[in-house]
């Protein structure tokens, strides 16, 4: 049976995700209240920040810009409109 969420980010009911997609309490609260559709919409917003931004997701860093913006992203939470301030590391030659 599929399960229905109220989705934060469509802000209507939709079918929900089969698992947490993040560890911990974050993850748990999007899986109670993101949907399928929604969570698709943050990987779009979330690839184009790593892209446009040069962004290492093995840096411990850049998982804290990536964390501050899928709070504000979803939950409407702390900054996900910009990157000012954030400086990526230098990608080695």
């Amino acid at each position: 049976m599929t399960r229905i969420v109220q989705c934060v980010v469509l802000k209507r009911g939709a079918e929900g995700l089969d698992a947490p997609p993040h560890p911990g309490e974050l993850g748990q609260r999007i899986y109670e209240n993101v949907s399928q559709e929604g969570w698709k919409k943050w990987l779009e917003h979330l690839t184009m920040l790593v892209n446009e931004n040069g962004l290492n997701t093995a840096d411990p860093k850049t998982i804290d810009f990536i964390e501050k913006h899928m709070l504000g992203f979803l939950f409407q939470e702390g900054d996900f409109g910009g990157t000012q301030g954030f400086k990526p590391p230098r990608a080695k030659k």
